[in-house]
């Protein structure tokens, strides 16, 4: 593990804007990111994740007007139903977000962009009596982690879905997929992003069947994944939470950096 000390809050969150958004790579099979006008956004299939990830700290007012009108007619043309600026809560200019919101963008729940050290955080999977936790492996578990996440979530999988099996069979060193089993029923499950090239690894999912939940199965997950990026050299593991995991984290010895709202555009709506 890298014993180098650990930034300050300021200096840890230009590392993650420089080498997690102005230098983002393609965080997916058959998905490329391109630079420009100050901006960085990465495209891929209609099933995959478009958006606008990074704009430069210059941007001013008059300047921002312009990039979000030249981002919907990019989308536009390219004909897809929608795509998404993340912006976070250090942005510039300060207005961007009401910016967005006056050409047609819609915005999605503020989630707390959290960030903490590997080697701070615990390994050892503490669980409940009669659940154990499983790798990903193949198209039946990425089903087992549908049928989790939807009745966690209430929430449609099938994107996510095309994602995760891309992943798994193209790009399987990048990402890990976790499965908490109640014998043969999912009860939870969790994914991790692994970013080549920087020293971050992103935490996403984590959903617990509502029957199992206050039993450390979250927890767990987290520990489990924490070890997998520790033994692959990641320094940093990060998470974008909502206000139900945010807590949790942050007991964990996350730290908050900023903010991270999804402002969604359907250009044929």
């Amino acid at each position: 593990m890298n014993d180098q000390p650990t930034p300050h809050h300021e200096e840890l969150l230009a590392v993650f804007d420089r080498e997690m958004r102005e230098h983002a790579q393609p965080d997916g099979p058959g998905i490329r990111v391109e630079r420009t006008d100050g901006l960085v956004r990465q495209v891929g299939g209609p099933h995959d994740w478009n958006g606008v990830v990074w704009s430069s700290p210059d941007l001013d007012a008059a300047g921002a007007d312009a990039a979000i009108a030249a981002q919907v007619a990019h989308w536009t043309e390219l004909g897809y139903d929608e795509f998404e600026w993340k912006l976070y809560g250090h942005d510039r200019p300060a207005d961007l977000g009401a910016r967005l919101l006056a050409a047609g963008f819609v915005p999605e729940e503020p989630e707390t962009l959290l960030v903490a050290p590997v080697a701070d955080q615990p390994t050892a999977v503490r669980l409940p009596d009669g659940v154990h936790l499983r790798t990903v492996r193949d198209e039946a578990d990425v089903d087992l982690m549908a049928r989790a996440h939807e009745q966690a979530f209430g929430s449609d999988w099938s994107r996510l879905r095309h994602q995760v099996l891309a992943r798994l069979k193209e790009a399987p060193d990048h990402f890990v997929g976790v499965l908490a089993m109640a014998g043969d029923e999912p009860v939870s499950s969790a994914r991790m992003e692994l970013y080549p090239g920087t020293g971050f690894a992103g935490l996403w999912g984590g959903g617990t069947v509502e029957a199992w939940r206050g039993r450390g199965i979250y927890r767990a997950l987290i520990a489990f994944r924490a070890g997998i990026a520790a033994e692959r050299g990641y320094r940093y593991l990060q998470v974008d939470a909502t206000e139900y995991s945010r807590p949790i984290l942050q007991r964990l010895g996350f730290t908050a950096l900023s903010t991270t709202t999804p402002y969604v555009c359907r250009p044929a709506s």
